[in-house]
Protein backbone atom coordinates (compact mmCIF):
# COMPACT_ATOMS: atom_id res chain seq x y z
CA UNK A 1 0.00 0.00 0.00
CA UNK A 2 1.33 3.43 -0.90
CA UNK A 3 0.37 5.38 2.22
CA UNK A 4 1.20 8.81 0.85
CA UNK A 5 -1.12 8.24 -2.09
CA UNK A 6 -3.91 7.32 0.31
CA UNK A 7 -3.40 10.57 2.19
CA UNK A 8 -2.74 13.09 -0.55
CA UNK A 9 -4.50 13.62 -3.82
CA UNK A 10 -2.47 13.44 -7.01
CA UNK A 11 -2.81 17.20 -7.39
CA UNK A 12 -1.47 17.83 -3.89
CA UNK A 13 1.51 15.56 -4.46
CA UNK A 14 2.27 17.26 -7.77
CA UNK A 15 2.04 20.66 -6.07
CA UNK A 16 4.36 19.58 -3.26
CA UNK A 17 6.94 18.16 -5.65
CA UNK A 18 6.80 21.25 -7.84
CA UNK A 19 7.75 23.35 -4.83
CA UNK A 20 10.45 20.94 -3.75
CA UNK A 21 12.11 20.98 -7.17
CA UNK A 22 13.65 18.08 -9.08
CA UNK A 23 14.44 15.05 -6.95
CA UNK A 24 17.36 12.78 -7.72
CA UNK A 25 18.29 9.62 -5.88
CA UNK A 26 21.48 10.02 -3.84
CA UNK A 27 24.20 7.43 -3.81
CA UNK A 28 24.30 7.00 -0.04
CA UNK A 29 22.78 4.79 2.69
CA UNK A 30 19.18 5.77 3.33
CA UNK A 31 17.36 2.74 4.77
CA UNK A 32 13.59 3.40 4.77
CA UNK A 33 14.16 7.09 4.03
CA UNK A 34 13.13 8.53 0.68
CA UNK A 35 16.03 8.43 -1.78
CA UNK A 36 16.35 12.22 -1.54
CA UNK A 37 17.83 11.73 1.93
CA UNK A 38 20.98 10.15 3.35
CA UNK A 39 21.46 8.33 6.66
CA UNK A 40 25.21 7.79 6.91
CA UNK A 41 25.22 7.61 10.73
CA UNK A 42 22.39 5.03 10.89
CA UNK A 43 20.13 6.99 13.29
CA UNK A 44 17.13 6.44 10.95
CA UNK A 45 16.63 10.16 10.27
CA UNK A 46 17.81 12.25 7.32
CA UNK A 47 21.32 13.70 7.61
CA UNK A 48 21.95 17.41 7.28
CA UNK A 49 23.04 18.03 3.66
CA UNK A 50 26.79 18.38 3.14
CA UNK A 51 26.34 20.63 0.11
CA UNK A 52 25.94 24.26 1.32
CA UNK A 53 23.66 24.93 -1.65
CA UNK A 54 21.11 22.49 -0.19
CA UNK A 55 20.97 24.16 3.24
CA UNK A 56 18.13 26.48 4.26
CA UNK A 57 18.40 29.54 6.53
CA UNK A 58 15.03 31.30 6.11
CA UNK A 59 14.34 34.76 7.49
CA UNK A 60 10.92 33.57 8.73
CA UNK A 61 10.51 30.21 10.44
CA UNK A 62 7.20 28.37 10.10
CA UNK A 63 6.01 26.26 13.05
CA UNK A 64 3.09 23.81 13.06
CA UNK A 65 1.63 21.68 15.85
CA UNK A 66 -0.10 18.39 15.08
CA UNK A 67 -3.81 18.96 14.36
CA UNK A 68 -5.23 16.93 17.27
CA UNK A 69 -7.84 19.62 17.98
CA UNK A 70 -8.94 23.03 16.67
CA UNK A 71 -5.74 24.84 15.54
CA UNK A 72 -7.07 28.09 17.04
CA UNK A 73 -6.67 26.59 20.52
CA UNK A 74 -3.01 25.88 19.93
CA UNK A 75 -2.07 29.14 18.21
CA UNK A 76 -2.65 30.82 21.56
CA UNK A 77 -1.13 27.96 23.57
CA UNK A 78 2.15 28.15 21.64
CA UNK A 79 2.35 31.97 21.53
CA UNK A 80 4.80 32.40 24.44
CA UNK A 81 7.05 29.62 23.20
CA UNK A 82 7.17 31.09 19.69
CA UNK A 83 8.14 34.48 21.16
CA UNK A 84 10.96 32.68 22.97
CA UNK A 85 11.94 30.93 19.74
CA UNK A 86 12.18 34.31 17.99
CA UNK A 87 14.47 35.57 20.73
CA UNK A 88 16.72 32.50 20.56
CA UNK A 89 17.01 32.40 16.76
CA UNK A 90 16.81 36.10 15.88
CA UNK A 91 14.15 35.27 13.29
CA UNK A 92 10.46 35.86 12.87
CA UNK A 93 8.38 32.77 13.70
CA UNK A 94 4.88 32.14 12.36
CA UNK A 95 2.32 29.58 13.53
CA UNK A 96 0.90 27.51 10.67
CA UNK A 97 -2.59 26.17 11.58
CA UNK A 98 -2.58 22.88 9.66
CA UNK A 99 -5.92 21.11 9.25
CA UNK A 100 -4.66 17.55 8.74
CA UNK A 101 -1.63 15.31 9.23
CA UNK A 102 -1.33 15.01 5.45
CA UNK A 103 -1.16 18.79 5.02
CA UNK A 104 1.51 19.03 7.69
CA UNK A 105 3.67 16.34 6.07
CA UNK A 106 3.18 17.91 2.64
CA UNK A 107 4.27 21.31 3.97
CA UNK A 108 7.57 20.00 5.35
CA UNK A 109 8.19 17.81 2.33
CA UNK A 110 7.83 20.84 0.04
CA UNK A 111 10.07 23.09 2.15
CA UNK A 112 7.29 25.30 3.56
CA UNK A 113 7.51 24.05 7.16
CA UNK A 114 10.66 24.33 9.27
CA UNK A 115 9.76 23.38 12.85
CA UNK A 116 6.96 21.04 13.86
CA UNK A 117 5.37 18.73 16.33
CA UNK A 118 4.16 15.63 14.48
CA UNK A 119 1.80 13.27 16.23
CA UNK A 120 2.91 9.81 17.27
CA UNK A 121 1.56 7.94 14.27
CA UNK A 122 2.62 10.38 11.56
CA UNK A 123 6.18 10.74 12.87
CA UNK A 124 7.55 7.81 10.82
CA UNK A 125 6.01 9.11 7.59
CA UNK A 126 7.26 12.64 8.32
CA UNK A 127 10.74 11.25 9.02
CA UNK A 128 10.93 9.03 5.96
CA UNK A 129 9.07 11.14 3.38
CA UNK A 130 9.56 14.72 4.55
CA UNK A 131 13.02 14.64 6.14
CA UNK A 132 11.72 15.46 9.62
CA UNK A 133 14.41 15.43 12.36
CA UNK A 134 12.64 14.93 15.73
CA UNK A 135 14.67 15.41 18.91
CA UNK A 136 12.29 16.09 21.81
CA UNK A 137 8.92 15.25 23.34
CA UNK A 138 6.93 16.79 26.16
CA UNK A 139 7.20 15.15 29.56
CA UNK A 140 6.01 15.74 33.11
CA UNK A 141 8.28 17.58 35.50
CA UNK A 142 9.44 14.28 36.97
CA UNK A 143 10.40 12.93 33.52
CA UNK A 144 7.41 10.70 32.76
CA UNK A 145 6.07 10.93 29.25
CA UNK A 146 3.61 9.40 26.84
CA UNK A 147 -0.08 8.64 26.61
CA UNK A 148 -2.36 5.66 26.14
CA UNK A 149 -4.79 4.78 23.39
CA UNK A 150 -8.28 4.34 24.80
CA UNK A 151 -11.39 2.95 23.21
CA UNK A 152 -14.29 4.92 24.61
CA UNK A 153 -18.07 4.75 24.44
CA UNK A 154 -20.91 6.54 26.19
CA UNK A 155 -22.99 5.31 29.15
CA UNK A 156 -25.93 3.23 28.00
CA UNK A 157 -24.48 2.45 24.58
CA UNK A 158 -24.71 -1.29 25.19
CA UNK A 159 -20.92 -1.57 24.83
CA UNK A 160 -19.24 -2.81 27.97
CA UNK A 161 -16.20 -4.56 26.46
CA UNK A 162 -14.30 -4.44 23.18
CA UNK A 163 -16.14 -7.45 21.72
CA UNK A 164 -19.44 -5.58 22.09
CA UNK A 165 -18.35 -3.25 19.25
CA UNK A 166 -19.08 -6.05 16.78
CA UNK A 167 -21.85 -5.01 14.43
CA UNK A 168 -21.55 -1.39 15.48
CA UNK A 169 -19.66 1.71 14.38
CA UNK A 170 -16.13 2.53 15.57
CA UNK A 171 -14.69 5.98 14.92
CA UNK A 172 -11.04 6.36 13.96
CA UNK A 173 -9.35 9.75 13.43
CA UNK A 174 -7.06 9.41 10.39
CA UNK A 175 -4.83 6.68 8.88
CA UNK A 176 -1.62 8.37 10.12
CA UNK A 177 -2.71 8.56 13.76
CA UNK A 178 -1.23 6.00 16.14
CA UNK A 179 -3.94 6.00 18.80
CA UNK A 180 -6.60 7.09 16.34
CA UNK A 181 -6.02 4.24 13.89
CA UNK A 182 -2.75 2.29 13.79
CA UNK A 183 -2.58 0.94 17.34
CA UNK A 184 -6.28 0.05 17.67
CA UNK A 185 -6.21 -1.65 14.25
CA UNK A 186 -3.28 -3.84 15.28
CA UNK A 187 -4.77 -4.56 18.73
CA UNK A 188 -8.27 -5.34 17.45
CA UNK A 189 -6.83 -7.71 14.85
CA UNK A 190 -4.18 -9.37 17.02
CA UNK A 191 -5.96 -9.57 20.38
CA UNK A 192 -9.64 -9.74 19.45
CA UNK A 193 -9.71 -11.10 15.87
CA UNK A 194 -11.78 -8.11 14.85
CA UNK A 195 -11.47 -6.53 11.41
CA UNK A 196 -13.03 -3.35 9.97
CA UNK A 197 -15.99 -3.89 7.64
CA UNK A 198 -16.16 -7.56 8.59
CA UNK A 199 -16.80 -7.08 12.34
CA UNK A 200 -17.56 -3.37 12.70
CA UNK A 201 -18.15 -0.28 10.58
CA UNK A 202 -15.11 2.04 10.53
CA UNK A 203 -15.68 5.79 10.17
CA UNK A 204 -13.14 8.63 10.23
CA UNK A 205 -13.65 11.79 12.26
CA UNK A 206 -10.45 13.58 11.21
CA UNK A 207 -9.31 14.59 14.71
CA UNK A 208 -9.27 13.29 18.28
CA UNK A 209 -11.52 16.06 19.58
CA UNK A 210 -14.06 15.21 16.88
CA UNK A 211 -14.05 11.56 17.95
CA UNK A 212 -14.33 12.38 21.65
CA UNK A 213 -17.12 14.89 21.10
CA UNK A 214 -18.82 12.44 18.75
CA UNK A 215 -18.96 9.80 21.48
CA UNK A 216 -19.92 12.30 24.19
CA UNK A 217 -22.81 13.49 22.01
CA UNK A 218 -23.74 9.90 21.06
CA UNK A 219 -22.97 10.41 17.37
CA UNK A 220 -20.49 7.51 17.50
CA UNK A 221 -21.04 4.31 19.47
CA UNK A 222 -17.31 4.04 20.18
CA UNK A 223 -14.01 5.66 19.22
CA UNK A 224 -10.27 5.10 19.62
CA UNK A 225 -8.54 8.20 20.98
CA UNK A 226 -5.43 9.53 22.74
CA UNK A 227 -6.22 9.95 26.42
CA UNK A 228 -3.94 13.00 26.63
CA UNK A 229 -6.37 14.87 24.36
CA UNK A 230 -9.30 13.65 26.45
CA UNK A 231 -7.59 14.90 29.62
CA UNK A 232 -7.15 18.39 28.18
CA UNK A 233 -10.77 18.48 26.97
CA UNK A 234 -11.97 17.47 30.42
CA UNK A 235 -9.82 20.20 31.99
CA UNK A 236 -11.36 22.81 29.70
CA UNK A 237 -14.88 21.48 30.44
CA UNK A 238 -15.43 20.69 26.76
CA UNK A 239 -16.77 17.34 27.96
CA UNK A 240 -17.59 15.94 31.40
CA UNK A 241 -16.48 12.70 33.03
CA UNK A 242 -19.97 11.21 32.92
CA UNK A 243 -20.25 11.54 29.13
CA UNK A 244 -17.66 8.91 28.19
CA UNK A 245 -16.62 5.46 29.44
CA UNK A 246 -13.28 3.77 28.74
CA UNK A 247 -13.51 0.09 27.78
CA UNK A 248 -9.87 -0.43 26.71
CA UNK A 249 -6.55 1.20 27.61
CA UNK A 250 -3.29 0.38 25.83
CA UNK A 251 0.36 0.39 26.85
CA UNK A 252 2.04 3.81 27.01
CA UNK A 253 3.17 5.32 23.69
CA UNK A 254 5.48 8.27 23.01
CA UNK A 255 3.61 11.52 22.52
CA UNK A 256 4.09 14.21 19.85
CA UNK A 257 7.66 14.43 18.59
CA UNK A 258 9.13 17.90 17.97
CA UNK A 259 11.96 18.75 15.63
CA UNK A 260 13.09 20.49 12.47
CA UNK A 261 13.37 20.03 8.75
CA UNK A 262 16.58 18.13 7.96
CA UNK A 263 18.06 20.81 5.68
CA UNK A 264 18.22 23.77 8.06
CA UNK A 265 21.77 24.99 8.67
CA UNK A 266 23.55 23.32 11.61
CA UNK A 267 23.77 26.65 13.43
CA UNK A 268 20.03 27.29 13.07
CA UNK A 269 19.21 23.73 14.13
CA UNK A 270 21.29 24.20 17.27
CA UNK A 271 19.57 27.48 18.15
CA UNK A 272 16.14 25.86 17.71
CA UNK A 273 17.15 22.87 19.80
CA UNK A 274 18.43 25.15 22.56
CA UNK A 275 15.17 27.12 22.48
CA UNK A 276 13.20 23.97 23.32
CA UNK A 277 15.48 22.91 26.16
CA UNK A 278 16.01 26.29 27.83
CA UNK A 279 12.37 27.37 27.66
CA UNK A 280 11.01 28.34 31.08
CA UNK A 281 7.47 26.92 31.30
CA UNK A 282 6.33 28.61 34.51
CA UNK A 283 3.54 31.13 33.95
CA UNK A 284 3.43 30.70 30.15
CA UNK A 285 0.62 29.96 27.74
CA UNK A 286 2.27 26.60 27.00
CA UNK A 287 2.13 25.59 30.66
CA UNK A 288 -1.50 26.74 30.93
CA UNK A 289 -2.54 24.36 28.15
CA UNK A 290 -0.28 21.34 28.58
CA UNK A 291 -0.25 21.05 32.37
CA UNK A 292 -3.78 19.74 31.80
CA UNK A 293 -2.17 16.55 30.55
CA UNK A 294 0.61 16.69 33.20
CA UNK A 295 3.33 18.01 30.88
CA UNK A 296 5.87 20.60 31.96
CA UNK A 297 9.17 20.20 30.13
CA UNK A 298 10.82 19.18 26.84
CA UNK A 299 12.69 15.88 27.15
CA UNK A 300 15.54 14.93 24.78
CA UNK A 301 14.82 11.77 22.78
CA UNK A 302 15.84 9.84 19.68
CA UNK A 303 13.49 8.64 16.97
CA UNK A 304 15.40 5.36 16.66
CA UNK A 305 14.73 4.39 20.29
CA UNK A 306 11.46 6.09 21.24
CA UNK A 307 9.54 5.23 18.07
CA UNK A 308 10.58 1.57 17.89
CA UNK A 309 7.18 0.36 19.18
CA UNK A 310 5.36 2.57 16.66
CA UNK A 311 7.42 1.17 13.78
CA UNK A 312 6.51 -2.33 14.99
CA UNK A 313 2.80 -1.41 14.97
CA UNK A 314 3.20 -0.09 11.43
CA UNK A 315 4.84 -3.36 10.38
CA UNK A 316 1.97 -5.33 11.93
CA UNK A 317 -0.50 -3.20 9.98
CA UNK A 318 1.42 -3.57 6.71
CA UNK A 319 2.10 0.17 6.53
CA UNK A 320 4.61 1.32 3.93
CA UNK A 321 6.69 4.50 4.25
CA UNK A 322 7.03 4.68 0.47
CA UNK A 323 6.64 8.25 -0.75
CA UNK A 324 5.94 7.76 -4.48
Amino acid sequence: MKLMNSLLSGAAVAFALSLAGPVAAQDCPHGDLDKRFCDVDGDLIADTPTDPAELADPDTLIFAYTPVEDPAVYKEAWSDFLTHLESETGKKVMFFPVQSNAAQIEAMRSGRLHIAGFNTGSNPLAVNCAGFNPFTIMASKDGNFGYEMEIITYPGSGIEKVEDIKGKQLAFTSPTSNSGFKAPSAILKGDFDMLPDRDFEPVYSGKHDNSILGVANKDYAAASIANSVKARMLSRDVITEDQVVTIYKSQTFPTTGFGTAHNLTPDLKEKIRNAFFNFEWEGTSLQAEFEKSNEGQFLPMTYKEFWEVIRKIDTANGVSYSCE
